[in-house]
């Protein structure tokens, strides 16, 4: 029970889009190195990803048009598609490209070479899922804001998928937003 000359709080409304399509995937190879400096071997997952954009309405009804984000989500799962995604940021790990179109990866005694071109170098410490979801959510966000100007993009989640019930997620909020009308 409120007490006298207490104001009533006011329900706070939220609103948000939600995407998940089919095509919304990428495979890629990668290996997680442990804590413990260990390492798995290098293998692939088909990746999901899974955002849900929250906002404030703008006076047309909409936080931010379905036909904006959706196109920039699939460029970024393209871009991830059939390659080799090596963390730039680890402290151990050595990335060296050569001049005959190869790429050189060391971690400890491990030693691979592969084509230049089917390698991505993230600017992450690790290829976890919670690190690969951290890249696509930032990337995600700078470049509909790079296209789009200032947007109504107030909160993201963003989750990418290794395998069935497993998600990294990363969250952007920006507090800052105020509806555009």
């Amino acid at each position: 029970m409120e007490a006298p000359g207490d104001q009533p709080t006011m329900p706070k409304e939220r609103w948000a889009i939600h995407l998940h399509k089919e095509n919304f995937k990428f495979s890629c190879a990668h290996f997680l190195i442990f804590p413990d400096g260990s390492k798995e071997r290098l293998h692939g997952h088909n990746y999901y990803v899974d955002a849900e954009i929250e906002g404030l309405l703008t006076d047309k009804g909409i936080v931010i048009d379905f036909i904006q984000v959706k196109p920039v989500i699939r460029e970024l799962c393209d871009e991830l598609d059939e390659h080799w995604v090596v963390p730039g940021q680890h402290p151990e790990l050595a990335i060296k490209p050569r001049d005959d179109g190869h790429t050189e990866v060391h971690y400890r005694g491990c030693h691979y070479l592969a084509p230049s071109e089917e390698i991505i170098v993230l600017p992450i410490n690790n290829s976890s899922a919670e690190n690969l979801a951290t890249w696509f959510g930032r990337e995600l966000v700078r470049r509909v804001q790079a296209r789009f100007g200032r947007t109504q993009i107030q909160k993201l989640r963003l989750a990418v998928s290794e395998t069935s019930g497993q998600w990294g997620v990363f969250y952007y909020s920006d507090e800052s937003v105020s509806p555009s009308r």
